[in-house]
């Protein structure tokens, strides 16, 4: 079975259920470094999984580097963290306390405000700006990597309820992006926004809240392999370790009370050696104790095995078989532990490997609906306004947010702690995307953006079909013209039999010669105030670009 008969057979009937199928085999190849050609096809199947969405102008940057270079680049992001989002939200007169001391246009991250109509409107500012700032990404896999934190440290902003709360997490997650693990969950774990989530400020001797030390090991480093055996009472014990972690609103940060702390020493079980973390009742007790929790659970081998399964399934795969494991997951683990719990290290080596580019690899993952939202307009090119117009922005940016909850991802709220299921659900995994509810919307939404657009403030956003076809080689040949679209937007390739019966019957109005679209361009370029001609050109544009992502390639990455 190939891909796109993989894709279609997943696709569900009329009815609400879906249609199981067995999954495909993974990809072959192990970690060795990838040595055949470094062709357009290479590049674009990298940029694929490691931006949302690959632009021309992309392509033809990184075509002037190589793989090495390329991956590098990737994995050293050189553009500065982004603007803060702004305040552009309206507070109405019934807020017990509007923020009137936060100009239009200035960010609000740093005001203290309790007030839960302007948290509310806060928090969706901050999607806004989320959703702007995958849409202006720079060349580097720093969006990707962000949005794979969330998925693995899921919070959800109702439950945590604070804005500034939520940005700080979120900001966390973006500055350790590429950096080290084990710092990443030991800032994650006293990070007020997820003291909140999962109720680690409520932790105190006297009433132990097991919720993060469960999580700590259950989803965030040991997982629920077979090779992941703490117990019951390593949740207990841990959740003892971190008691007396607060929150202080006032200063947007946690801080240790030694007086909630429980003192006494924790023992674990046997999967952790039978440590005894010994209680101390000091100021620095939190400190201490959680880095010798945090030493424990990552001298463990499962914890480099877990999250290179995850990184695996967010870049690579969803299947991994036992060859999958022994030759990349294991080889990812050892890199990683060797590695003191670097990201790099071990993302570089499977980005650059024969495994990431074998054949099998390439249009095997199911996009998701961020990835299919951000893609679209990026791929498209599809025009903002300038950032002095915040106001238009942050409104086309709220749509584009609307359109990727509606197909079931909410950045800021996935569904629970475990994250979105596409990433662990067996055996479905990026299968859930596409229901019989999502898979028309995502058609919709592709429909709207190149047909009618979305208008806001009085500015138009749409895929502009013929600016679009400017930007390519040769648009006037209508052969080349349907190769570069495809080349750009599928990973797997139409026949050339369907490739010729679309030009015939969109581009050439049911003509046999190809003069008569490459005549038809030319009087477009050269006479754009024919309104006729002009009219055609794009509507044969628009005809041809909707029918591409109707079809199910267009939901492969």
């Amino acid at each position: 079975m190939d891909r796109r008969s993989f894709l279609t057979s997943t696709i569900p009937s009329s009815g609400s259920g879906r249609v199981k199928t067995a999954p495909l085999p993974p990809p072959n190849g192990g970690l060795a470094p990838f040595t055949g050609a470094w062709t357009e096809n290479e590049v674009i199947h990298l940029l694929k999984r490691t931006l949302f969405g690959v632009t021309r102008a992309d392509i033809n940057y990184f075509r002037t580097l190589s793989l090495q270079q390329s991956v590098d680049e990737l994995l050293n992001p050189t553009a500065p963290l982004p603007d803060l989002p702004v305040k552009e939200y309206t507070v109405p007169a019934g807020a017990t306390n509007p923020d009137t001391n936060i100009a239009q246009g200035s960010t609000w991250v740093l005001d203290v405000n309790n007030d839960g109509t302007v948290n509310s409107l806060r928090m969706n500012s901050f999607k806004k700006w989320w959703m702007g700032v995958m849409i202006n990404q720079d060349r580097s896999i720093r969006e990707k990597m962000t949005l794979f934190w969330h998925n693995h440290f899921a919070t959800e902003t109702g439950t945590i309820g604070n804005a500034q709360y939520v940005f700080k997490h979120h900001l966390l997650l973006r500055t350790y992006a590429l950096g080290n693990f084990k710092a990443l969950t030991r800032a994650v774990t006293i990070d007020p926004g997820m003291l909140v989530y999962l109720n680690g400020e409520r932790n105190t001797k006297s009433a132990p809240d097991e919720n993060y030390g469960r999580e700590l090991q259950e989803l965030f480093c040991c997982g629920k392999g077979p090779g992941s055996q703490y117990t019951e009472d390593d949740v207990k014990a841990a959740a003892q370790v971190l008691t007396g972690w607060r929150n202080d609103a006032a200063s947007i940060s946690s801080y240790f009370d030694v007086k909630r702390h429980d003192t006494g020493n924790k023992t674990f079980s046997a999967f952790y050696g039978n440590t005894v973390i010994q209680g101390k009742n000091s100021a620095t007790a939190g400190d201490e104790e959680l880095d010798a929790l945090l030493d424990m659970i990552f001298a463990t081998q499962e914890v480099a095995k877990y999250i290179s399964r995850r990184l695996y399934r967010w870049f690579v795969y969803y299947d991994i078989d036992s060859t999958v494991e022994a030759n990349i997951i294991t080889p990812m683990a050892d890199l990683l532990r060797a590695n003191n719990y670097e990201i790099k290290p071990v993302l570089s080596a499977l980005l650059k490997s024969e495994h990431f580019f074998d054949v099998l690899a390439k249009g095997c993952q199911i996009k998701s609906p961020v990835d299919l939202v951000v893609g679209t307009c990026r791929e498209w090119q599809v025009a903002f306004q300038p950032s002095a117009d915040y106001l238009t922005n942050y409104g086309f940016w709220s749509y584009l947010v609307n359109w990727a909850n509606n197909m079931q991802q909410s950045i800021g709220d996935p569904p629970d702690v475990s994250g979105w299921k596409a990433y662990y659900q067996e055996p479905q995994f990026y299968e859930v995307w596409i229901t019989s509810d999502t898979l028309p919307k995502r058609n919709q939404f592709t429909d709207t953006m190149v047909q009618n657009g979305y208008t806001f403030n009085g500015k138009k956003l749409f895929i502009d079909v013929t600016e679009f076809a400017k930007t390519l080689p040769k648009p006037e040949d209508p052969n080349v013209l349907i190769d570069d679209i495809l080349k750009l937007i599928y990973r797997i390739d139409l026949s050339a039999a369907s490739k010729n019966q679309l030009k015939t019957d969109i581009l050439l109005g049911g003509q046999a010669s190809d003069y008569y679209w490459t005549d038809a361009w030319n009087v477009f370029i050269n006479n754009p105030g024919n309104t006729s001609n002009t009219t055609t050109i794009r509507n044969r544009l628009r005809d041809l670009i909707k029918y591409f992502m109707n079809l199910a390639e267009y939901q492969l990455a």
